[in-house]
């Protein structure tokens, strides 16, 4: 019965034993962890959050040590893939068993939104900043190769053409720079489409460019319906990320492409029932904290052979269908996350 009156509360409610492992968990903490009862149920505390809540599980123990409850406010926890905002009180039963419950209340995403606005804002900046340098440019650069073209034509000896071919040439490689700073020139033409046939394609082409040494993995979940999307560019979305991680493993290393469903998700401000999340995991280098709020800038790249424009054309790309891009990164283990909306079909 009173799991029940459980399973219809708003607020997350987990039950530890003195294992601190998960015994029971209600429906809203399934949506909240965005995970099923199934998946969750016999796990610890520990490996249901990572270690960077360390404070937030020593909590837990003390709590359950000494018998006493706890209320915390605006934490950050952290899921394998996303993280989450709450309140949380922790209450101790009394029981021999030493089991204590765990009420999660969402807060208000004010400060992820806020964050995600603010870091939008930087990006559109800086991308109005290049696009508007980038078709400054432009005028010149057609006049120059023009000129080349009309001096080569003029030349009597083959060489000395050979310089003109040279600014010619460089012209070009540079136009072609601009082009790609300017980012996407086109809609996407959206059709219905299961993301496993991108991520297939983009693992195919990685394959086939790079050497031995890394190995790619796949964990789908193939029950995942089909989405409305541009199959071209998010194929070229995920390559420019999986060419990323492949080339942050500097020997032997493994990438893996997981595909997962979420549920009530907030992308831009707008909510969805339903949501892909596509990560692309590597256990390589990982990324210099100070670069990682800046890597889907233009030109930006922690790479010396890197022109910064994948992750920013990536970024733009998705964009155009409504989703996100998030990264976190440490030693060893490099995410990044895409999250797309299911839009009716």
């Amino acid at each position: 019965m009173y799991k029940r009156l459980l399973d219809n509360l708003n607020t997350a409610v987990l039950l530890f034993d003195s294992y601190l492992t998960l015994r029971y968990l209600n429906t809203a903490a399934e949506i909240l962890l965005a995970d099923s009862a199934r998946q969750l149920l016999g796990i610890s505390a520990k490996k249901l959050f990572k270690s960077s809540d360390a404070a937030f599980l020593s909590n837990l123990t003390h709590c359950r040590d000494a018998a006493e409850p706890l209320i915390d406010y605006a934490l950050e926890l952290h899921r394998a893939n996303h993280s989450i905002f709450v309140n949380v009180s922790v209450t101790p039963l009394g029981s021999e068993e030493n089991e204590i419950i765990v009420e999660l209340f969402p807060i208000d995403n004010r400060l992820r939104i806020s964050q995600e606005e603010q870091l939008f804002a930087q990006q559109n900046a800086a991308r109005l900043m290049v696009r508007g340098l980038a078709h400054e440019i432009k005028n010149p650069l057609g006049g120059l190769r023009g000129a080349a073209q009309l001096l080569d034509l003029e030349l009597p000896n083959a060489e000395l053409k050979e310089y003109t071919q040279v600014i010619i040439a460089e012209a070009d490689r540079l136009q072609d720079l601009v082009n790609r700073m300017l980012g996407p020139n086109e809609l996407p033409n959206k059709q219905r489409l299961n993301i496993h046939e991108v991520l297939e394609r983009v693992r195919w082409l990685v394959q086939a460019e790079m050497n031995h040494n890394v190995q790619i993995h796949c964990d789908y979940d193939p029950s995942l319906p089909e989405l409305l999307g541009d199959k071209n560019q998010l194929i070229q979305a995920v390559l420019n990320i999986v060419r990323n991680a492949v080339q942050a493993i500097p020997e032997y290393g493994n990438v893996t492409l997981r595909t997962r469903i979420c549920r009530h998700v907030t992308l831009e401000r707008k909510r969805y029932k339903l949501a892909v999340r596509c990560e692309i995991i590597d256990d390589g280098v990982g990324i210099a904290p100070d670069m990682l709020n800046k890597i889907f800038y233009p030109m930006i790249t922690g790479r010396a052979e890197g022109t910064g424009l994948g992750l920013s054309i990536s970024q733009a790309l998705i964009s155009q269908h409504q989703g996100v891009i998030e990264c976190s990164s440490e030693k060893g283990r490099t995410v990044f996350s895409i999250t797309l909306p299911l839009l009716s079909l």
